[in-house]
This record gives structure tokens, sequence and C-alpha cells, in this order.
């Protein structure tokens, strides 16, 4: 550290310019703030999702790549079409919300491009501390950390590789988003393939597993071409690929005595891998209660979904070869604004009840009692 003298004080220090900290950063005013993110937004550059209503529709509408009122899911016996009046499934840039973001910070926050060494914190439950950033020390009251969690090993995870690409021909039903394909190989884990049309000829098409084992990037790739060689859909020119890995567990954080957000404060919905939305009503309440004088960090979800969540992992875990029939199920139980509602973690009583009722009950019964003796 650097001398007492040359220590600059901040209020709140935020490490991370990620979708939590630069949605934090965004709405904080009146405290001397810094946001520490040696990357740029362009460097941070994939595709975000999330059931989305008009007002967030308006507010997002700068970042919006696509918007959809259908979505499906398919598998070998057939196709659950929804079609949505409230909501619209909706594809952010990451690139083009982070950029939004910087220029609504406010003139007491500041964002830097260095990431963050030497951290000391005060101590449990303190949720300050000091560090070294750009070869400038600074000491702050309360620091909040977005940076990646730490993810045991074979722990259960979403992981894929997306690629953007422009088609020699157009395709038929462009107005429809492909949330799963359950039609690929299912012999890893759960398999399926994603599809955005943005329009007829330009696409997002992602290779999406989900279980304990990261496979070869060129598997990904290969579940890429071969669906789409199977639909005698040719490719003219590949944009951007992507590739990303979502913990669907209990993850643990870089410094447990700070306040952690994003993944590490809970906003990742464990049963599905959604996440922007709880952030951005998160970091919402967050920026409020900071107005208010206080630092907690407010729950992203409820304690009852987050047991309903576990036990739906810990099923697909235990009985991976039904983990299509789960999926399906739940897509056949809910209409779309139903759906939209329980994938955002807002589901109603009855919808619950709906969706239990179209699971498979022996598999479900045996991990909610193993998730019930377990309390993790």
């Amino acid at each position: 550290m650097s001398s007492e003298d040359k220590i600059i004080d901040l209020d709140i220090a935020i490490i991370g310019g990620g979708s939590a900290g630069m949605a934090l950063a965004s709405r904080l005013d009146g405290l001397f703030a810094t946001v520490f993110e040696p990357k740029t937004a362009s460097e941070r550059d994939c595709s975000w999702a999330l059931w989305a209503q008009a007002p967030q529709l308006l507010e997002l509408s700068l970042s919006v790549r696509g918007s959809w009122d259908k979505w499906r899911l398919i598998d070998h016996s057939g196709e659950v079409i929804h079609h949505s009046h409230q909501y619209r499934y909706t594809c952010l840039s990451s690139k083009q919300y982070l950029q939004w973001c910087e220029t609504h910070l406010k003139q007491s926050v500041n964002l830097l491009r260095a990431p963050v060494e030497n951290l000391v914190t005060k101590g449990s439950g303190a949720s300050g501390g000091q560090f070294d950033a750009g070869g400038q020390s600074y000491r702050a009251k309360v620091i909040y950390d977005s940076r990646p969690p730490k993810v045991p090993k074979n722990s259960l995870c979403q992981h894929f590789i997306g690629w953007e690409i422009i088609l020699k021909k157009p395709i038929d039903n462009a107005d429809i988003a492909t949330l799963m394909d359950f039609r690929v190989d299912q012999s890893r884990g759960l398999h399926f393939i994603y599809v955005l049309p943005y329009t007829d000829r330009h696409l997002l098409v992602e290779s999406t597993m989900i279980s304990n084992q990261l496979e070869d990037k060129d598997w990904y790739r290969n579940a890429i071409t071969c669906w789409l060689k199977e639909r005698d859909i040719e490719v003219e020119a590949q944009l951007h690929e992507e590739y990303g890995v979502i913990p669907m567990t209990k993850v643990q954080p870089q410094n447990a005595d700070v306040v952690n957000i994003g993944a590490v404060g809970g906003a990742i919905r464990l049963s599905s891998g959604y996440a922007f939305s709880t952030i951005q009503t998160q970091m919402k309440a967050l920026a409020n209660s900071i107005t208010a004088g206080k630092a907690e960090l407010p729950k992203a979800f409820s304690g009852a979904l987050m047991f309903m969540d576990k036990v739906f992992n810990r099923a697909l875990k235990a009985e991976p070869d039904k983990g299509v029939s789960f999926f399906m199920a739940t897509a056949k139980a809910l209409n779309a604004d139903q759906f939209s509602r329980f994938m955002l973690g807002q589901a109603r009583p009855i919808e619950w009840v709906r969706v239990i009722l179209a699971m498979p009950k022996k598999p479900f019964l045996k991990a909610a009692l193993k998730q019930w003796l377990n309390h993790d």
C-alpha cells in the first residue's frame, strides 16, 4: 500500500463493471464511488436475455438486439409454442447496455480501467477495505464485489458456445425464438440448441449443455454445425463466437468480507441460469437502500423459490435422462405469460402448483427429501 497521505478515500468501491456493477453504479447519486473494471464494454460483448414487459423494453431499447412475442421448446415428440401479449423474450447487447450505463454515471461516480489488487479488508461484517488499482491506493467504506465467483469442481453448470451468423438463404418462422431444441445428442448431459432469429438471415445459434462436465469447445461447434446441416441451413458468414459458463449451484465469493453482488449475490436463477432481470431488480433495491444509509444486499429470491430450484437441479443431476421431459412438462403446464413469470422467478402459487403436478413425482419427492435433509 502507498502511504496514508496518498490514499484516495471513497464512499463506495465497485469491483467489476459487468451487469451488476454497472447497474448499481448508474443508480448512485451524491456518493463518491468508483467502478474498477479493466475491460472495455466492447471487450465484454456478449448476449444477455430476459422476458421484458413494455416499460422495461422501452428503458432498454438502445441495447435490444432482438425481441419476440413467440417462443418454443422442441423435442422428438413435438413442440410447445407460446405467444404472449404481455412479455417479449428479449436479447440484449451487453456492450450497448454497459455503454449506456457509462453515459448515465453521475459526476461523483467514476469508472477506472484497472483491476483491483492487494485487497485488504477490515474483517468479517465490516464490508470496507483498502486496495491498489492503476498504481494508486484506495480506501472504501463499502466494497461491492461483482467479480466472477469460485465454482466448485463437478458443479452443475450451464455451458455453451454461440455463433452469430448470416445465412445464404432466409429461414421460415423467423418470428419465433427457439429456446430449447432437444433434438440433438443427449449422451453427455442435457443438451439443446438455442436459436434467436434477429432477421430471417441473421441468427444467434448456441449449443448449450447443462451438466457437471465442460466439453471441449469443438464439441459445441460440431453440434451447431450438425444442427445447421440437418436443416439444410447454409452459412454465408460467421460474425462472432461467444463462450460462457453459468453456475447453477451455490458458489464461493472471491472475498467473503465484502458485499458480493451479481452471481455471488444470488442473482442467478439456479434452475434456468437467467440473471439479468433479477440483477436489475436487486441493484435498484440496493441503490435505494444505500440512499437510505444501509449497505445490505436485498435477497434476490425467496427461500421457498431457492429450495424449489435446488430440488429441480438435484432431480436433474440424479436422473439427467429425464431432463428433456422436465423442461417440456414445464412448458406444457403453463401458458406464455405464466411461463414468463415462472422463468423470471415471479410465478404465482397456482402456477407453481401446475408445474409441480406436471412433474414426475418419484424423482422430485426423492430430491425434495434429500434437499430438506441437506439444508444446503
